[in-house]
């Protein structure tokens, strides 16, 4: 039976019946989320059973563990720890254990995304995989789920539709292959197959994580409102505190999308609140408190985050915010941890081209960049890496091939519905050097209406720009 233990673990509230298709509920907004879920210092917890006010017992943290990463669901650090400890020594015991192997794997792919440890984890994840299938070569859709979320995880989308396809073939009413179809198609470029992916999805199952699943392709769709509601049903529904953080720092960035600086903090620190472990929601509280101003606590809240999960899109952020002090030096520190940084994750299998080509455009070799990205393009061409070689040839001189690709990523006929403001900046600006001075007025404008703070480097660029243009001239009527 497919998800047979999932299906028993998890979402089982009436709500969330499989087959049951959700829909946004519009009248739940992310704003006041944070302060629905806080009432005295605790969080509001539903109890089954009416007014009896008696808990069902906690499952232990190994199995809690084990149901959240079978179903995509974000864990705990420490009860990942604990998982991996249990099924290491039931794999010692048991060699034949398909299952154990795959669940294994999807706890190693998800402590090394938590803490960045991927050279190490991810490696370790592909062999307990490999060894799934080894001993269940046939119908074994745990690991064909696996190593589609593994290759996912690595920004390596062919491999993953290729493994999410077998998957789907194998099992069409697993609802858990879905999601790694969603990412692979939308890394691929395709994103009606990814919007179909969802409906299947939403055919198929309920609960938490589908609906922030869903937020996901509705925010890419430009449906914000649905995108916030989703995501606040996911946190008000969520199964344990790692995973409510994981959706509220979620929330967090739609906030910081559309320039609410306060929201997003909110959300950020309510996350880092409930799930200590919440890196992610680190560096989003940076981002926002360097946007209102309070640079100290920002640099602290970067600094903490890559302490624990050096990621170098964290280097990356926080050495563009020294940049924007003045501090160059410091920069160039934080810029040499990126390259190292990327470097570590290759070896574990990560593709990190799109991020070196969005740095190298901007603080290092535009024509390295054009290269990187347009192999990158011609493997994956996703919307962001459209957005990243049209700014790419904008750097290096070339703006009428740049223009091709930034109106790819803002286009709503190739899936740029997303309202972004770099995408729209980057537009206005190459617009603004061909000469095209009423669109990239309005693009520009638009930028910085979304979010003004979306990047302390590039957004006074953009001001400056926009103040440049000026108004729209007056122009007589035809006679």
């Amino acid at each position: 039976m497919e998800n047979d233990a999932m299906e028993k673990e998890q979402d089982t509230a009436p709500e969330d019946a499989p087959g049951k298709t959700f829909r946004p509920r519009r009248r739940l907004v992310v704003g006041s989320l944070v302060g629905c879920l806080a009432l005295g210092g605790g969080v509001l917890m539903w109890l089954p059973g009416g007014g009896s006010g008696q808990r069902a017992p906690a499952p232990a943290a190994g199995a809690q563990a084990a149901t959240a990463v079978r179903a995509g669901v974000p864990a705990a650090l420490s009860d990942l720890a604990v998982l991996i400890d249990e099924r290491e020594s039931r794999v010692r015991e048991h060699p034949r254990d398909a299952r154990s192997w795959a669940v294994l794997a999807a706890a190693y792919v998800e402590q090394g995304r938590r803490t960045a440890e991927v050279a190490v984890q991810y490696p370790k994840a592909e062999q307990a995989l490999r060894t799934s299938l080894k001993v269940r070569p046939r119908n074994n859709a745990d690991a064909l789920d696996g190593l589609a979320a593994l290759a996912n995880a690595r920004r390596d989308f062919r491999a993953a539709l290729s493994w999410g396809e077998a998957a789907r073939k194998l099992a069409p009413k697993r609802w858990t292959t879905y999601p790694q179809l969603i990412d692979a198609y939308t890394g691929l470029g395709d994103y009606k197959k990814a919007r179909r992916s969802l409906d299947r999805l939403l055919a198929l199952r309920s609960g938490p994580a589908v609906r922030a699943r869903a937020a996901g392709v509705y925010w890419e769709r430009g449906w914000r409102e649905d995108a916030q509601a989703a995501l606040a049903d996911a946190a008000a529904g969520a199964s344990s505190p790692a995973e409510q953080a994981a959706w509220l720092e979620r929330a967090g960035q739609l906030a910081w999308e559309r320039g609410d600086r306060e929201d997003a903090l909110r959300h950020f620190q309510e996350a880092v609140r409930l799930d200590p472990d919440q890196r992610a929601a680190q560096a989003g509280q940076g981002r926002a408190l360097a946007a209102l101003g309070r640079t100290s606590e920002a640099l602290s809240a970067y600094r903490a985050a890559l302490a624990r999960q050096p990621l170098p899109s964290y280097a990356l952020e926080l050495g563009e915010l020294y940049e924007s002090l003045g501090l160059t030096q410091a920069a160039h520190v934080q810029y040499d941890l990126l390259r190292t940084r990327v470097r570590q994750e290759a070896a574990g299998g990560v593709d990190g081209e799109l991020l070196l080509g969005r740095f190298e455009a901007d603080h290092g070799d535009p024509v390295s960049a054009v290269r990187r990205l347009r192999a990158e393009w011609r493997r994956q061409p996703g919307i962001a890496v459209a957005d990243a070689l049209g700014w790419a040839l904008h750097r290096a001189g070339d703006d009428k091939a740049a223009l091709g690709f930034a109106l790819i990523a803002t286009d709503r006929v190739h899936g740029g519905a997303v309202h972004s403001a770099p995408y729209l900046h980057h537009l206005g600006m190459i617009e603004r050097k061909l000469g095209k001075d009423g669109p990239a007025r309005r693009h520009l404008r638009e930028a910085l209406q979304i979010n003004p703070y979306f990047s302390p480097l590039l957004g006074p660029v953009a001001r400056e720009a926009l103040a440049q243009l000026g108004e729209v001239p007056e122009r007589p009527l035809p006679e």
